[in-house]
């Protein structure tokens, strides 16, 4: 690792620490490689220098970007060393020592929450600066507090629909001075997601006490499609509107000379044999493969099912018995197009486990990327052609320097996780890495597949997000 260095901000940084100071309750939007973690740790230099009442600060993300992201930015900045960083990580004993340890900043992965709270019921809530790395994580949350009826004292309520994790977060929210969100998309499946995770902001100041009337002021249900759309199209503004006071987006094209993705969209043809499987079973939702039956139980599973079987393979059974039933290589053969063309490093995003097997069959140079090894000699250029699913190799990876390229072989519903796994080489990384290229976006689709419909849908969620950004968007 290199020589710790002075940290110089850059002039949204400035602005984007200040805005932290500022507003005690507040959310960060930045689209990865723009520095929200050194920003956030700029701050609570700043209140650690101004008194330590200010402290213990609790930073939760997901675990990578725990082990990873935060301890790495911290060595990066010779500014941050006053800061004592301690991981609660790993097993129940080695958290439980962790959490007795003297720190300045603890560091918890969303999974271990309700274990924190529970282990801290008894005692006041420490921490008096919470930073919600990954925000999003907190998006279905539907708690509220409430009068109640009989004794007139209000209450808090967990919401049916809530995750475990989030009610513990919130029952502790209201005793945290100060609570951060950060994140670099907000509402990858619409603005619905932002609710949940503005709660713990202001407690349903700004967009309704409750999710109910969140949604009952803002949207409706199309009876027809059962799409969940907005009331009007001014509702956008207005939400928009409500949250300006303690909201700030950053977008990196307002603040450096963007070089836009090059987009590649590489289609391909089923086999006649596997169309034939795979009209079949979008047709009813199951097939006969030899002895093994495939059946799809309900729509989503068939979602899935037709994206398998557009990426080459399809499962049948469940759990230990689950089989892999082979089906075609055409998008493999069309990535190896792309490889012979390209002539420089790749990463190829996956979704489905059997997707390994086709790559490392087909390209003996291929590599799965597993973790801070991979991300070390990806970046020295020792790796031509790295495997990353976008569960593992999002949040907190950064693989900038050795390449500029990436396939996506199959596709997923979730935008947030793309979006992600396309940032860890995206524009503004390579801009603050100090390379002065284009990056490359190769989309393999399978044409009149399941993989049309979910490239369609990506773009409309896009589409909301960006509206989002840039309603809210500082701009140099």
């Amino acid at each position: 690792m290199a020589e710790p260095r002075p940290y110089t901000p850059r002039e949204y940084q400035k602005l984007a620490r200040r805005f932290i100071l500022d507003h005690p309750r507040c959310n960060l939007w930045a689209v990865p490689g723009m520095g929200k973690s050194s920003v956030t740790l700029s701050a609570m230099d700043i209140l650690q220098i101004i008194g330590s009442n200010f402290f213990p600060a609790l930073i939760i993300a997901p675990l990578k970007v725990c082990q990873l992201t935060w301890p790495a930015e911290q060595k990066k900045w010779l500014d941050f060393a006053g800061l004592k960083m301690v991981p609660i990580l790993g097993e129940a004993d080695v958290r439980d020592d962790a959490l007795m340890s003297r720190g300045d900043v603890y560091l918890i992965n969303y999974d271990n929450v309700v274990w924190l709270t529970e282990r801290l019921k008894r005692k006041a809530w420490p921490f008096k600066i919470v930073i919600a790395d990954e925000s999003t994580r907190l998006k279905n949350f539907r708690g509220y507090y409430a009068t109640h009826p009989e004794t007139g004292k209000p209450f808090f309520h967990s919401g049916g629909k809530s995750g475990v994790r989030s009610a513990s977060l919130a029952a502790i929210a209201e005793h945290t001075r100060r609570w951060v969100n950060l994140t670099g998309t907000p509402a990858t499946n619409g603005l619905k997601d932002l609710w949940g995770q503005n709660w713990f902001v202001d407690f349903g100041e700004r967009l309704g006490r409750t999710y109910g009337e969140f949604m009952k002021r803002w949207f409706f249900q199309n009876p027809y499609s059962r799409v969940v759309e907005l009331r009007h199209p001014s509702c956008e503004a207005e939400i928009y509107l409500a949250l300006a006071d303690c909201s700030l987006a950053l977008r990196a094209e307002d603040w450096f000379d963007i070089k836009e993705p090059l987009v590649f969209r590489r289609e391909v043809e089923l086999p006649p044999e596997a169309r034939k499987l795979y009209d079949q079973m979008e047709r009813d939702f199951f097939i006969e493969m030899g002895e093994r039956e495939v059946t799809a139980v309900n729509a989503a599973v068939l979602s899935s099912k037709l994206l398998q079987m557009a990426s080459g393979a399809v499962y049948s059974g469940q759990g230990p018995a689950r089989a892999i039933n082979w089906l075609h290589d055409a998008k493999i053969e069309e990535l190896r197009s792309i490889i012979n063309e390209l002539g420089e490093p790749l990463l190829v995003a996956y979704w489905f486990k059997f997707e390994e097997q086709l790559l490392k069959k087909a390209f003996p140079e291929f590599r799965v990327f597993r973790g801070a090894e991979e991300e070390d000699l990806w970046n020295k250029g020792k790796i031509q052609l790295l495997g990353v699913h976008p569960a593992s190799a999002g949040h907190g990876t950064n693989l900038q320097y050795g390449g500029r390229a990436i396939a996506h072989v199959t596709h997923t519903w979730d935008l947030e996780l793309k979006l992600q796994v396309n940032e860890r080489i995206g524009p503004t990384r390579q801009i603050q890495a100090g390379f002065d290229r284009n990056v490359l976006q190769y989309e393999i689709c399978a044409r009149n597949t399941m993989d049309e419909e979910v490239l369609a849908r990506q773009q409309t969620k896009w589409s909301i997000l960006e509206a989002l950004m840039n309603a809210r968007a500082v701009r140099g």
